[in-house]
């Protein structure tokens, strides 16, 4: 099979095509031809060389993929060969065939073409977990949401909005802000020209956010401290702007706020099969019925992964980014 791996920490350069054997199926898995597969940031720093990889996992880059089961482990079950799938992948996703744990495979949703089924599982179960889980958010409360037209924002927001949360969000350009706003946001902040923590105070008469979704990081932090409520949840899931920060903890005092943050691939295989089934049940109906949708940026052949990451890395997309067999 066709896969590509990063030979060497680089650029996108180092995303090349290689003839891989097509692996087999152990207990609990699943053998997948991929139809697509969805490129995420944590693929970029995996590429990079910056991403601490989990015990077992591929040096083939891919965190999520759709596609059709063509082989079984024992006790992979309830899954039949045939069956359209898409999964949460430890690793993988870019190439023509991959392996994932029966639990966590999710059927496509219907009304969605398996192709486009690969932007979900990684984004969708990253969402869930921090925002509803982790940060406990709950109907009529708001939302702010850092990096709106990402992947991962333009999920958030449609979930949100779906679940009666109110949502804002910050992107780069004005296009962007109106497709968030498009998505359900009730205010979009251009971050190049407005200051989102004075935006929030206004947009909540100066009680703030209940819950912060970040992919930031760095400077971020403190305004993020400041732009929360009372008891409100910062969650951090990425650290564009750096991880290291000297900070005023004092708003977490003063209003007994909480920060937190997640990984979702170094999860145990359990505890990723728990999340999946919530996802099924919670978020499944919203997507069958359109009020949640991925939003697709592209469609790039998969040996053009390079191309993928160029566009990715430049922050020119507007949702995600599929890499496709077909």
């Amino acid at each position: 099979m066709t896969a590509i791996a990063a030979a060497e920490p680089g650029g996108p350069e180092v995303l090349r095509p290689e003839q891989r054997p097509v692996p087999r199926p152990g207990p609990g898995e699943v053998l997948i031809k991929i139809a697509a597969a969805g490129v995420n940031g944590a693929d970029l720093s995996q590429r990079q060389g910056r991403y601490p990889m989990p015990p077992g996992a591929p040096d083939i880059l891919g965190l999520e993929a759709s596609g059709e089961i063509v082989a079984l482990g024992e006790g992979a079950g309830p899954w039949r060969i045939g069956d359209p799938v898409c999964a949460l992948l430890i690793g993988g996703g870019y190439a023509e065939y991959c392996l994932a744990a029966a639990g966590h495979c999710l059927p496509i949703p219907r009304g969605l073409s398996v192709v486009d089924a690969g932007a979900l599982p990684e984004v969708v179960m990253t969402v869930w977990l921090n925002i509803f889980e982790i940060g406990n958010l709950q109907p009529g409360e708001t939302l702010l949401v850092h990096g709106g037209a990402s992947g991962i924002g333009t999920t958030a927001i449609q979930l949100a909005a779906a679940r009666g949360v109110r949502v804002i969000t910050t992107a780069g350009s004005e296009e962007k802000c109106r497709r968030c706003r498009d998505l359900g946001a009730s205010r979009a902040i251009n971050y190049r020209e407005e200051d989102f923590v004075a935006v929030v105070a206004q947009e909540t008469g100066g009680r703030g956010a209940d819950v912060i979704l970040d992919m930031v990081g760095g400077d971020y932090l403190q305004r993020n401290l400041t732009a929360l409520g009372w008891r409100g949840r910062l969650v951090m899931i990425a650290f564009k702007g750096g991880s290291r920060i000297e900070v005023d903890f004092s708003p977490i005092q003063a209003k007994q706020l909480t920060i937190t943050g997640s990984r979702l691939r170094p999860r145990p295989v359990a505890e990723k099969a728990r999340i999946t089934a919530a996802v099924r049940q919670a978020v499944w109906p919203l997507i069958e019925d359109g009020r949640v949708r991925p939003v697709i940026d592209s469609r790039v052949p998969l040996r053009e992964a390079a191309r993928a990451h160029e566009r990715l890395q430049a922050s020119r997309h507007i949702g995600k980014i599929l890499l496709v067999t077909g």
